[in-house]
């Protein structure tokens, strides 16, 4: 069966939450968002392909930064109304250079610094 990503349930604004996920060690990277056409490119370029909601426009994961994502896999969940990008990471993920974008706990009632930049 053809996929059609106007199928999936978007938000108000046209949007639903994509969580990338390093392939190999199976790491949560980042989240972002994505509308129908982000994920047409995603799926078009294998390049990970986001809506900037404070640019208004897309965001070619690594496009400036060098940190790029190549799709390995696109999934979505069972309402449809979320998706989680497989990717092959270079770099860190986060604009703060660091592997991953949660890199914060909180516990005990503090909030502790789990990793550092990469770069």
């Amino acid at each position: 069966m053809a996929f059609d990503p106007k199928t999936l349930t978007f938000n108000s604004d046209g949007l639903l939450p994509c969580i990338a996920q390093d392939a190999i060690s199976g790491e949560v990277l980042m989240l972002a968002w994505m509308n129908a056409d982000a994920v047409e490119k995603t799926l078009e370029t294998k390049r990970v392909t986001y809506w900037s909601r404070s640019r208004q426009s897309f965001w070619i994961k690594g496009e400036s930064s060098g940190h790029t994502q190549k799709l390995i896999d696109l999934r979505m969940d069972c309402d449809r109304d979320c998706l989680l990008a497989v990717v092959e990471q270079v770099g860190p993920a986060c604009h703060t250079n660091r592997r991953s974008c949660f890199y914060t706990s909180i516990k005990d009632g503090a909030e502790v610094e789990l990793m550092r930049p990469m770069v």
